[in-house]
């Protein structure tokens, strides 16, 4: 059986599905390195909202996929970017997200991390005004017993005047904070609105502030995840890092150089591809805990070229590929996304991905995923 599928020119060309998926199964829990998948939301299909309505979530949906990543040892970070926070998901329904996957880490033992940010705010912000926004997130994902990422924030971008305000909030929070924390620093790629955070668009400078800030803290921060599709950089501020503070990955286009590292370090992971990848990244994990960087490398670079795909420019609107595949894969019954965002790709490119992701074996009924692709394609009058 073939199926017909247009290029980038429009020109249709018979592609040949695999018939049988990866053979993957769950292991051991990871002893080599800490693995995060963020994870996205579910939304509800029969909901009757808009673009501008407050997200729609399929509840039961939404935390069985969380227990899908959990059931192969991945941790979740949740209510992060992936999760359309700042893109769909208001604070309110982040809030709501955070306490259900946190109830449901604690029946399963599963580990979760989530989102602490400031998207309450809906106006200009002074400074004080974003640290009580930040104490309000962080009061929610402490109480329900979750560990806290201190995400970057839209309104601290544009409210801040230098390093020197983002020592202040960031210093505070960490002084005031349960438990150790993970910093996150998102770059402008993945959201246009964070140019310039730590207080220049000098990538050395803002680098200085992030470290000054761990520094100042080392005891508060259990880690930091990096952003920004920079290998080099990434490495360089790895080893500069304090004794003890980890290096999570966010680089979702040099993921396995970085995780399996070099002779001064390497990097854990918390990743938005992931989520797409959550099997195949767990059995290359364990390899890789046996101390075989070569089959760990064997594993997980083919699945590069897929994750740079989905990935590509405005890389914000990677969430449309990662919850296309979650369709495909049968984790959910539909393509429809929070705020409409399955719009935001075009054929073209759910044609390549689509191809790249069976390649790999990553759908566990490749007969499902071609009976969906093939629903996809009629919708935009491709007959097969």
């Amino acid at each position: 059986m073939t199926i017909q599928l247009p290029g980038s020119s429009g020109v249709l060309r018979a592609y040949t599905p695999r018939t049988e998926p990866l053979a993957l199964s769950t292991g051991a829990p990871f002893t080599s390195r800490t693995v995060f998948s963020a994870a996205h939301v579910v939304a509800d299909p029969y909901a009757d909202v808009s673009p501008d309505s407050p997200a729609a979530v399929d509840w039961d949906a939404t935390l069985a996929f969380r227990r899908h990543l959990w059931s192969h040892g991945l941790g979740v970070a949740e209510a992060m970017d992936t999760a359309q926070r700042g893109m769909g998901l208001d604070w309110a329904g982040a809030a709501e997200l955070i306490r259900r996957s946190a109830a449901e880490a604690k029946s399963v033992g599963g580990r979760i991390a989530c989102g602490v940010g400031t998207d309450q705010l809906t106006a200009p912000a002074s400074l004080e005004e974003i640290r009580k926004a930040y104490e309000e997130q962080l009061a929610v994902v402490e109480e329900s017993g979750a560990q806290a990422i201190l995400m970057a924030s839209r309104a601290l971008a544009a409210a801040a005047t230098g390093p020197e305000d983002y020592l202040e909030v960031y210093g505070h929070l960490l002084r005031q904070s349960a438990e150790p924390v993970v910093l996150h620093w998102l770059g402008p790629m993945f959201d246009p609105a964070l140019e310039g955070y730590w207080g220049s668009s000098d990538l050395d400078a803002a680098t200085d502030t992030f470290l000054e800030v761990i520094a100042a803290h080392p005891d508060k921060v259990d880690g930091i995840k990096v952003s920004l599709l920079d290998a080099q950089r990434e490495i360089d501020i790895r080893r500069r890092l304090p004794d003890g503070v980890r290096c999570y990955t966010g680089d979702d286009f040099n993921y396995p150089e970085l995780i399996a590292g070099d002779e001064q370090g390497f990097s854990h992971a918390l990743l938005g591809i992931f989520d797409p990848l959550g099997p195949l990244a767990a059995e290359a994990v364990r390899v890789l805990d046996t101390g075989d960087v070569k089959g760990f490398r064997e594993l997980l670079d083919p699945t590069v070229e897929l994750s740079r795909h989905l990935f590509q420019t405005p890389t914000r609107f990677y969430k449309t590929g990662v919850v296309f595949l979650a369709w495909l894969s049968g984790h959910q019954e539909h393509f429809a996304m929070v705020g409409g965002l399955q719009s935001a790709r075009s054929l073209p490119h759910f044609t390549r991905a689509y191809e790249l992701a069976d390649g790999l074996g990553l759908f566990p009924d490749p007969a499902l995923a071609e009976t969906r692709m093939k629903t996809l394609l009629s919708f935009y009058g491709v007959a097969q």
